[in-house]
């Protein structure tokens, strides 16, 4: 079973799709409406999804009356997304460590423990760099991430779905650093399984604050979930981080 470059070809697949946004499309939806509700952006607010996939959050967005731009480094997805383009939506195959724009948007978005990802400190201040020199001064960064103590806690080690035919075998585990997650992807369309092995850094509430600060982007909220229910280290799934520039 060849072991794949896991985040370039994983975010390519259909199968990762498959495995974790096809069936969710309308918590997604509510999500952001009741962030947008939370938020009070102004009408006509200029807007950055960042690593936006298939563009699901984005055409929420646009749908709404902001003008939306969604940024992802997978072709594949971004050229999925770039049927739903209007005048308020637009997509583009884009790296976040690299810069984007600059002083030019009124929010940026980070969904989906869509960070975190990469091999080195430096490459994660990069992306960072990437978002505050994107947002006008006084613009908001959304970043929405896993929260490290609740899911150290709860770690499910093994697990077995089955999604429309494609067997999926999960092996969860973490170290000091970071957590992984093994997939052995089965389908009747595979000549053999693939194997994909996703790394995700162990940032906490701390991490952001410094990487944030450092780019100029202080923290105003943290919530904990996506009912906006307040942050707790312990309890909490989520960690959902409001910055302004």
């Amino acid at each position: 079973m060849p072991e794949q470059a896991w985040y370039k070809d994983w975010f390519n697949s259909t199968f990762y799709h498959k495995l974790y946004f096809d069936r969710d499309e309308q918590e997604a939806e509510a999500f952001i409406k009741k962030l947008v509700q939370h938020l009070q952006p102004a009408p006509g607010s200029r807007m950055l999804d960042v690593a936006c996939g298939k563009g699901r959050h984005s055409k929420t967005l646009a749908s709404m009356g902001y003008t939306v731009t969604g940024i992802d480094i997978s072709a594949d997805s971004i050229a999925y997304a770039r049927q739903f383009e209007n005048d308020h939506l637009d997509f583009f195959v884009h790296d976040m460590r690299l810069p984007f724009y600059a002083n030019y948007f009124d929010l940026v978005f980070n969904f989906f423990t869509s960070f975190g990802y990469f091999k080195t400190r430096r490459e994660h201040d990069d992306a960072i760099r990437t978002i505050a020199q994107s947002l006008k001064k006084g613009g908001r960064l959304v970043i929405d991430y896993l929260n490290v103590h609740y899911a150290e806690e709860r770690l499910v080690h093994r697990e077995e779905k089955e999604i429309d035919g494609t067997h999926y075998s999960i092996h969860r585990w973490d170290d000091e650093t970071h957590f992984y997650k093994k997939i052995t992807v089965s389908d009747v369309t595979l000549k053999e399984p693939l194997v994909y092995t996703e790394k995700v850094a162990k940032f906490s509430l701390g991490d952001f604050t410094d990487m944030l600060s450092f780019q100029g982007l202080q923290v105003q909220e943290v919530f904990g979930d996506y009912d906006f229910n307040s942050y707790d280290v312990r309890k909490t799934a989520r960690l959902i981080i409001v910055a302004e520039k």
